[in-house]
């Protein structure tokens, strides 16, 4: 067999970038129209050239997308290169190379996938993707042999998967077995793409005539934001945290000794549960500042059973100075009092003399009051604000999603622990939807207490 060479368009820096790339993850993308598809198949083709025997699987949620924009175009990229039998969905080089191409519109396509074997995965719009069959379809990555194992995936913000994707590569939040050196992202709005801009210069008009939302996620590339999202209100933008405008996340400052301290808590039988500390000042305005975040379930890293639980919750109490010698409100989710699975959750509670009552657990009234809360008032002031410490609480409410099946309530198959836990603390002390400060309760801003505090030691709990 001679020599073969294929010719392809000069790529932009960013498709350069990602064609280059060699971490083990490379996620690519970040806005619409930022060149990913075709990324994904010149690195495809490139890799069956340069691999001879190399086995290649391209994933795309749907049949009609996989075949749109993947397998009619690199049929027509590698005519007489190689040949493509639709029976089997698979294009075979001369070389023995081989692109397979899949789709998965639910968890039942999955089975496609059992003891299938492949050197490098491609999952086109990833975020389309929920977590559980990311997780089945990388597990088809392995091999003994010399060929590189690599995960390409090319996503936007917004979607199913938005979740996973920002933690792995956007946020670097690893759980234990997962390597943040191993994960890059490539960043490719629009404007990287030359050819999309060239061909169609009125798309990026379309883009920008977006609701803000829309705009911010799909012309910008904003991860912090997409349709869909639970909690709209809850930013956290340290530019305006420094004007002290529009934040929720501040840097943590000493809890004044007389501010009342209020202890939240949600199990999560076989998921993560989340106990939360809150102070109010003077004006009812709630601060998370710390938080206890662990695993119960058995496929979720360290199993912490209750006895561990609340015997931890007891030491930060007795220890942490801002808790130490405090009365402490506690409020929990009424199912912890359940003794129908066995011994009641509450009973290991009462043995390490963590204490709580029920909480009211409506919730759409407790949703709204967390919109409350979170609402800003014409100062730029919400009723509530977090301690950057509490990474948990911070990574989980942005990410949360409406219902399908009940438009106004959460989808509960996220993970919503800190959710619930913020729920029950603030239907224990719910507010009116509006409170304007006025002359007589505004007093000392709280956030000044900042300015004389520069030295902080940070109590962090996982």
């Amino acid at each position: 067999m001679g020599k073969v060479t294929l010719q392809i368009p000069r790529p932009s820096p960013r498709q350069e970038l990602f064609l280059a790339d060699t971490h083990r993850y490379i996620a690519f993308g970040g806005a619409r129209g930022g060149g990913k598809s075709w990324a994904v198949r010149m690195k495809a083709a490139l890799m069956a050239l340069r691999y001879p025997g190399i086995r290649i699987m391209i994933v795309r949620r749907t049949y009609p997308e996989l075949r749109q924009n993947h397998i009619l175009p690199m049929i027509g990229l590698l005519q007489g290169i190689a040949a493509y039998r639709d029976s089997t969905r698979e294009m075979t080089f001369a070389d023995g190379s081989m692109i397979a191409f899949r789709y998965c519109r639910n968890i039942a396509d999955l089975d496609k996938f059992q003891g299938t074997e492949t050197d490098v995965l491609f999952i086109d719009e990833a975020t389309q993707f929920p977590e559980e069959m990311y997780d089945r379809i990388k597990a088809c990555v392995r091999g003994v042999n010399s060929f590189p194992k690599r995960i390409y995936l090319t996503c936007n913000p917004g979607g199913v998967g938005h979740g996973w994707v920002k933690r792995l590569f956007i946020d670097k939040a690893m759980k234990p077995g997962e390597n943040a050196d191993e994960y890059v992202f490539i960043r490719s709005l629009v404007t990287d793409n030359a050819a999309l801009m060239k061909s169609d210069p009125g798309y990026i008009r379309k883009l920008e005539a977006l609701p803000s939302k829309l705009r911010r996620a799909w012309l910008e590339g904003d991860w912090d934001i997409f349709e869909g999202q639970f909690f709209e209100e809850f930013t956290d933008d340290a530019a305006h945290y420094q004007d002290r405008l529009y934040t929720h996340v501040i840097e943590p400052f000493e809890v004044p000794p007389d501010w009342k301290l209020y202890r939240s808590f949600d199990f999560g039988y076989s998921k993560p549960f989340s106990c939360d500390w809150w102070a109010i000042d003077y004006e009812g305005r709630a601060y998370l500042i710390l938080q206890l975040y662990g695993c119960t379930g058995p496929n979720e890293g360290v199993k912490w059973d209750p006895d561990r639980i609340f015997r931890e919750i007891h030491k930060i109490e007795t220890e942490h100075r801002w808790l130490r010698g405090k009365q402490i409100f506690g409020v929990a989710d009424p199912s912890i009092w359940d003794a129908s699975r066995g011994e009641a959750i509450i009973e290991a509670a009462d043995r390490h003399y963590v204490f709580f009552q029920p909480g009211d657990n409506k919730r759409l009234p407790g949703w709204m009051q967390c919109h409350y809360r979170l609402a800003f008032d014409e100062d730029g002031k919400p009723m509530v604000y977090f301690f950057q410490t509490c990474k948990h609480a911070i990574r989980t409410l942005p990410l949360l999603t409406y219902s399908e099946h009940s438009p106004e309530d959460l989808d509960t198959s996220q993970e919503d622990h800190f959710a619930d836990s913020f729920r029950y603390f603030c239907m224990n002390r719910p507010i009116r939807p509006t409170l304007p400060p006025t002359a007589e309760t505004k007093g000392d801003d709280p956030l000044n207490l900042l300015a004389d505090q520069k030295k902080y030691k940070q109590y962090t709990y996982y």
